[in-house]
């Protein structure tokens, strides 16, 4: 059930209206951290965390799928069932739109408290930030991992 919520809290607080229908059934997995992994917070003054997805989508920036089908970029929320999390006025913590590819930092210093037991969670977003939708649901992948 938590899951559920997560999911629908990720994917309706990170996008604006609207949405993309995906042709082919796409696929948005963290492969790491893994669940459960008690991870060490980064020295940066973000306390970034790197976090690295699978897709069968083409990860690229914002703007530069130029028509490219199966195209976008992932969105990133930390304990997406509120916005404790996000950085100060967006409505996500992080996302690859600016770069594209497989990596995308959490950045925990924007939680209230930035070591414990978190939930970290992605969505999968078209070229113009909308989600992709299968079945008339967004593509996201969570996973809960404890910070230290």
């Amino acid at each position: 059930m938590l899951r559920i919520v997560a999911t629908t809290a990720l994917a309706f607080s990170l996008l604006p209206l609207g949405s993309a229908q995906a042709e082919d059934r796409p696929i948005l997995e963290i492969v790491w951290p893994v669940a459960g992994s008690v991870i060490e917070l980064g020295n940066d003054p973000e306390r970034a965390v790197g976090v690295v997805v699978r897709s069968n989508f083409t990860l690229m920036p914002a703007g530069e799928c130029d028509g490219v089908s199966q195209c976008g970029h992932v969105h990133m929320k930390i304990d997406p069932a509120g916005d404790t999390c996000n950085i100060a006025g967006k409505p996500y913590n992080s996302m690859n739109s600016d770069f594209g590819g497989d990596l995308i930092k959490a950045r925990f210093r924007h939680c209230p408290d930035a070591g414990g037991k978190h939930v970290i969670g992605v969505l999968l977003a078209d070229d113009h930030h909308k989600p992709i939708l299968v079945d008339g649901k967004p593509v996201t992948a969570l996973v809960t991992v404890t910070t230290k």
